[in-house]
């Protein structure tokens, strides 16, 4: 399911709708597929599923489906989701968690957007992207002065906080940062491959070139993108 996703979001990166149209089948049927294993086992069918759904969309819409108002934007729609899936838990008799079923599956920028988005929900939040920026530079120092004067495991836990930080500043811009990283991996390959060719056309391996050579060509390729 997992393999399917991605080919999924592959094609919406390439706007290739007709591929799209594919993969989205194939999607669905493996959720279709999984469906039926239950339905085997006497657990519930897709039928089952599809209600679950639907009921919980116009539960938790109900500045739609219901009588609601007042919820006008996408963060005030987020805040009510996530209050009324915290009454839902405790109407269970479950114990409220905020950050519960936030997959640890989940890649891990698109994990630290989840996280962000739904403690951002309750308020805890910062007021301006700016203010993300400030914690971004000092995330850096702390980079920095971690992998100069202290263990290997210290750099790796201020990475790790650099990194979430850069995921809620590109969740305060609106960005996803999952996607914009797997944009920037697209483009760096696709220039690196276009070094390589223009090595090859000159009769030169990438293998034989130095730093400075590389280097150079890779400004040429930048140049010819724009």
């Amino acid at each position: 399911m997992l393999e399917e996703t991605y080919e999924v979001l592959e094609a919406i990166d390439r706007r290739d709708h007709e591929g799209l149209k594919g993969e989205i089948g194939d999607l669905l049927f493996e959720g279709v597929f999984v469906a039926q294993i239950e339905n085997d086992e006497g657990h519930f069918n897709v039928t089952d599923a599809l209600e679950h759904i639907s009921a919980k969309l116009i539960r938790r819409h109900p500045h739609i489906f219901g009588e609601a108002t007042g919820v006008t934007t996408p963060g005030a729609v987020v805040e009510q989701w996530e209050q009324i899936k915290a009454r839902e838990q405790e109407g269970k008799g479950e114990k409220k968690a905020l950050l519960a079923g936030v997959p640890k599956a989940m890649p891990s920028l698109a994990r630290a957007n989840e996280i962000s988005t739904r403690v951002a929900a309750v308020g805890f939040e910062w007021a301006h992207a700016t203010d993300v920026l400030l914690k971004i530079e000092e995330e850096v120092a702390e980079l920095r002065a971690a992998a100069l004067h202290e263990t290997p495991e210290r750099a790796e836990e201020e990475m790790g906080d650099l990194l979430f930080s850069i995921s809620n500043l590109a969740r305060k811009m609106g960005i996803e940062a999952e996607s914009a990283l797997r944009k920037a991996n697209d483009k760096f390959t696709k220039r690196f491959t276009a070094l390589k060719e223009i090595f090859e056309q000159r009769g030169r391996s990438i293998h034989d070139a130095t730093l400075e050579e590389m280097e150079a060509v890779w400004h040429e390729v930048k140049g010819m993108a724009k």
